[in-house]
């Protein structure tokens, strides 16, 4: 029935909670998350209710994603408010609810002893900087997905190389899913909505503000380049973003100029009107039309408040870039887009 909630804390209830979904061959929408919920996660519910007529949220911290301890405990865990966000949010919607919240030793019976690794897409970014991170994320996901087995999984594009290893996953895999991708959701202040921003202090939430007018920068650059048909300088890119992101309060982990389908980076200059996508030579309206992924990981804040945030924009795409100047603005819905977490 649309509007209910159910709970289930395992996979036995997990499947029984699912069977008239699967007797009538319903679609299945699935939403990830590590808990700690905010906007960008019951955004991604309310996209993932219009996809189909029952919804799965799993709550589960996932210990193998974490390279540091620390990290791992420091990691917000606020269960009952999440439950109490969704059982309200379940009452708007056109869809079933229910929260899978499971265990450790659910999720991986065996003690996780098979570990995933997609290849290729892992080298950099958030890959290089926190090592197995991907492998970790790579073994849940397909652990999950053989839980829920979904017609669709909705994810944020906030984290814009977790989502291309997710779709690497499930070919790789074989799993029968569809992965949606959705806007980030921003706050006021044009920051990303992450579980962690609830750790930053007032000072921290100010310095935070530096990423996305960063990105902005890079925007700049790139519609610069755009209005003259020049190619776009990568360069040109990374140095306006970290004019921006210079200063105390602020310590940048990568900023980085990637091929948004294959992360890998990209150091010399794309497009123009002589040139295709990929450096190759192109001709026409589309071979201007580049796209490259503007990509920054910074930790703020000092000592043991520091927090680490990740954001990126996609430049040559007009509605992500717009996205971003909207949200810095102070013009857009934060309700618009959505993210993972």
């Amino acid at each position: 029935m649309s509007g209910t909630l159910v709970r289930c804390d395992d996979r036995v209830a997990l499947e029984a909670a699912l069977d008239a979904a699967r007797a009538s061959a319903e679609a299945i929408a699935f939403v990830p998350t590590m808990g700690a919920l905010h906007v960008g996660h019951l955004t991604l519910v309310r996209r993932a209710a219009t996809l189909a007529p029952t919804v799965v949220v799993s709550i589960f911290v996932n210990p193998t994603q974490f390279d540091v301890a620390a990290d791992l405990a420091a990691y917000p865990r606020t269960l009952d408010d999440d439950l109490a966000q969704l059982a309200a949010l379940a009452a708007t919607l056109d869809a079933s609810l229910i929260v899978y919240t499971p265990s450790v030793d659910d999720v991986y019976p065996d003690g996780a002893a098979r570990t995933l690794r997609v290849p290729d897409v892992t080298d950099h970014l958030c890959g290089a900087s926190r090592p197995g991170h991907f492998d970790g994320v790579a073994t849940v996901v397909d652990a999950l997905l053989r839980a829920v087995r979904p017609t669709v999984v909705v994810m944020g594009r906030k984290d814009h190389q977790q989502l291309v290893v997710v779709r690497r996953l499930v070919a790789m895999q074989g799993h029968a899913v569809e992965v949606d991708a959705a806007p980030t959701v921003r706050d006021h202040d044009g920051v990303a909505t992450s579980s962690r921003n609830r750790l930053l202090d007032d000072a921290a939430r100010a310095v935070a503000r530096r990423i996305p007018a960063a990105l902005a920068a890079g925007v700049a650059v790139a519609r610069e380049a755009r209005a003259r048909g020049a190619a776009l300088d990568p360069v040109g890119v990374r140095d306006a973003a970290t004019a921006v992101l210079a200063g105390d309060g602020l310590r940048i982990d990568y900023l980085e100029t990637v091929d948004p389908d294959r992360i890998v980076p990209i150091e010399r200059p794309i497009g123009g009107l002589g040139e295709g996508p990929g450096g190759e030579a192109g001709e026409g309206p589309d071979a201007r039309r580049v796209q490259m992924l503007l990509a920054v990981a910074a930790h703020v804040g000092a000592g043991e408040a520091t927090v680490r945030l990740i954001d990126n924009v996609l430049l040559g795409d007009a509605a992500d870039e717009q996205r971003l100047l909207d949200a810095l603005a102070g013009t857009a819905d934060p309700r618009a887009g959505g993210d993972e977490g």
